[in-house]
């Protein structure tokens, strides 16, 4: 039935609009080589055809017309149950919700639910109000008391019925970060309970309100930190610098541009935080002066006089309680673990992650990334090339 190599992942679609959003989902999961299967209710076949799940899944959607269909002379929903390491409902509707938390199989989807152990990610939508109502919201608290289910919060945002408000289902690029997760821990929520306070990408000094000195971290590793505790338990807050991207569903986050406005959350944050892991890259100096307005051009000084900014983790390290870990962050260039160890040591952290950025596929801006965790100990464990989430998850293997 398939390669039992590959990462496996069904996906079932329920009737919402939100379904087209899907198709991003099985298509990322798709390139990323994870082998996907899809079974669609009936009702979610009025929304999108099985064609279109089938075209980019390059495999056969399942319908309830294929729930009498055997393979290997075994029911569908058994074998399709035992083959999947994770479950995707998405969109989930308030029907299928009801019916999954009082076990109720009258479909093909429902039926492999039932026949699996896996673990199984819900992500909602619906209108508003049909989300805010107790018998919903009683329903879905019903079903994440069971270790099985991961629940995805719901997005505020322009609704299908033209209501703004919460409901709307979750991005895809959240959905599949979550599926991947998943994959990588097989469901394991170690940081429960646990408060992890991350910062993450540059920051900004200014000269005057346009011109600045910065660098060219992008906070990817940052936000990938932050996913990877907020879908193994945590309850996450992320200060982050100049970044593009939107803070994800579920972590608190805080955005800012200079050192010392960072400087100022993370310390604001830093007393309740069990894990502080800094990963933001944050400047050694600034301009002396600041000006109010543009400098034109022929004002600006030849030689630009600086002064250093605050070490914002030597300060954190000051404080720390016993209960506390705080991780630090080395981008470096050529020995990248001599220097590392030698700011481990000389600012009291507990681990640092030397990070390679003159590596191709390494450092600011990539996707992908390599490091070494260095302990308190001098112990080195060597993080090979791999996805930004997956360094993630590693990273939090060693913390934990």
């Amino acid at each position: 039935m398939s390669n039992p190599k590959l990462k496996r992942v069904l996906i079932g679609v329920s009737g919402g609009i939100a379904a087209y959003k899907v198709c991003e989902v099985v298509s990322t999961l798709f390139k990323s080589g994870v082998e996907v299967r899809t079974i669609l209710t009936d009702s979610a076949q009025q929304f999108i055809a099985p064609l279109t799940f089938a075209t980019l899944s390059r495999h056969p959607a399942y319908t309830d017309e294929n729930f009498w269909q055997s393979t290997n002379s075994r029911p569908l929903h058994i074998e399709l149950g035992e083959w999947a390491d994770i479950i995707l409902i998405a969109p989930l509707t308030a029907n299928t919700l009801a019916k999954l938390a009082y076990g109720m199989a009258d479909n093909l989807l429902l039926n492999t639910v039932l026949a699996s152990t896996c673990p199984i990610l819900l992500a909602p939508a619906m209108n508003t109000d049909m989300w805010e109502q107790q018998t919903v919201q009683q329903n879905w608290q019903k079903l994440l008391i069971f270790d099985r289910f991961y629940g995805m919060e719901t997005a505020e945002g322009l609704l299908a019925c033209d209501r703004v408000g919460v409901g709307r289902m979750a991005e895809p690029q959240e959905i599949v970060a979550y599926v991947q997760s998943l994959l990588e821990t097989g469901g394991k929520r170690d940081f429960t309970g646990k408060r992890v306070l991350i910062s993450a990408g540059g920051t900004r000094e200014y000269l005057d309100p346009v011109r600045f000195i910065g660098n060219p971290a992008t906070g990817k590793m940052g936000l990938s930190l932050a996913r990877a505790a907020l879908h193994r338990g945590a309850d996450v807050t992320l200060v982050c610098g100049a970044v593009s991207w939107d803070i994800p569903l579920g972590v608190r986050g805080i955005k800012v541009e200079t050192s010392e406005q960072m400087r100022s959350q993370m310390l604001r944050y830093y007393g309740d935080a069990d894990v502080i892991i800094m990963s933001a890259a944050v400047a050694d100096v600034k301009p002396r002066e600041y000006s109010v307005e543009k400098l034109p051009k022929k004002a600006l000084p030849e030689a630009l006089p600086l002064e250093s900014v605050g070490d914002i983790i030597a300060e954190l390290a000051s404080c720390k309680q016993q209960h506390q870990k705080l991780i630090g962050f080395a981008a470096q260039t050529g020995d990248i673990v001599t220097p590392a160890y030698e700011k481990l040591q000389r600012k009291n952290l507990d681990a640092i992650v030397a990070n390679p950025i003159d590596q191709i596929g390494s450092g600011f801006g990539s996707d992908t990334n390599k490091a070494i965790y260095i302990d308190k100990q001098g112990k080195e464990v060597e993080i090979p090339m791999c996805s930004k989430l997956e360094m993630a998850h590693r990273i939090l293997d060693l913390v934990a």
